[in-house]
């Protein structure tokens, strides 16, 4: 069945191994994200069998296929009240910045019968999800510490994720010294594979013990700069699509233009009659923006929901209909594809 997901459980094992040596030379512990491959338990026990200390998850779905594995699970996304009972049942720590959730989640405990522990995120300066007032900061520490059911577990932020900010040591100290000031440096989690960067070139501060990972430990790559750490490999995941149609077409189309499903209005070049392949792919399966053909040949010409059109012109290979072409993936293509129903998954 195509379009099938190839995936290579040695290269994710080894890259695993290699990112957490990395991190605990530098005395920092590493909980692995899993959301994009959906709370996988078969990839999660890789990623707990070769260093990982822990796993994290924006879906409280995903953390219930986790269930069976014998760790500490995290929920990376900030929970709404409506998710408070799922919270408290499905992870052991979740990140937090509101107070009237810190309320809904104390009350799922006491209905529960459970404990619940609460790292309060610390927005500097990516502004996405935290406090940025350090008044606002010690309010909230100040109602866990006056609950009966959640303990407050430490601070957390996270840069390079919305504006692209990225980390630096004044930054990581500030989070450092609001987490001693609150009493909250059980964690002290200093963001996610972006800070791999700064941590490899020593200018991590002492206090900071906890990334969250995910990019680097499937694909080996920071996300500073986007450059693939030593002893890592990039191929782990494999996309292969069939061919449905392979013909000589024109490169220039014909009739009057209108504008895609975003709006805009598409250039067209005329580079003659150009040999074009459709695969049966399409914009519900994969993120074309970070996907790639392995034939260097092979140029992508654009996408619509299920159809990826190619130009095979000129192609490495030889290629017919019902053949297919591979690609390698990059995070987002890799979530895209594993969340779609529609793609076969395999593992090697």
């Amino acid at each position: 069945m195509y379009p099938r997901l190839t995936i290579d459980k040695s290269i994710i094992a080894e890259n695993v191994r290699v990112v957490t040596s990395l991190c605990a030379s530098h005395g920092i512990g590493v909980t692995g994200v899993t959301k994009v491959f959906r709370g996988d338990p078969e990839i999660a026990k890789i990623y707990l069998d070769n260093g990982v200390t822990g796993l994290g998850d924006s879906r409280i779905a995903n953390l219930r296929r986790l269930s069976s594995l014998d760790c500490e699970k995290w929920l990376i996304r900030m929970p709404g009240p409506s998710q408070a009972e799922d919270t408290v049942k499905y992870s052991d720590v979740s990140l937090n910045s509101d107070l009237t959730t810190l309320r809904a989640l104390e009350d799922a405990c006491e209905a529960c019968g459970c404990t619940h522990k609460v790292v309060l995120m610390y927005d500097l300066g990516d502004l996405r999800e935290g406090f940025i007032d350090r008044d606002e900061l010690r309010r909230a520490a100040d109602l866990v510490d006056g609950c009966s059911r959640l303990t407050l577990a430490g601070v957390g932020t996270n840069l390079t994720c919305f504006n692209f900010v990225h980390p630096d040591t004044e930054k990581l100290t500030e989070l450092v010294e609001a987490g001693h000031e609150i009493g909250a440096d059980t964690y002290v989690s200093g963001g996610n594979s972006a800070t791999l960067d700064l941590m490899m070139r020593g200018g991590i501060p002492e206090g900071v013990n906890l990334l969250r990972l995910g990019e680097s430990l499937l694909f080996g790559r920071e996300r500073a700069h986007y450059r693939y750490l030593d002893g890592t490999r990039n191929d782990a995941f494999m996309l292969d699509a069939e061919i449905i149609e392979l013909r000589e077409k024109p490169s220039m189309p014909w009739g009057e233009f209108g504008v895609d499903s975003y709006g805009r209005s598409p250039e067209h070049h005329d580079r003659g009659i150009r040999l074009r392949a459709i695969c049966a792919l399409g914009r519900q399966d994969a993120d074309f923006e970070t996907l790639w053909p392995t034939d260097p040949g092979i140029e992508i010409l654009g996408a619509s929901s299920d159809h990826v059109m190619l130009d095979l012109t000129d192609a490495c290979q030889t290629y017919r209909v019902g053949g297919t072409v591979r690609f390698r993936l990059g995070y987002f293509a890799l979530m895209r594809a594993y969340t779609s129903d529609y793609v076969e998954k395999c593992y090697l």
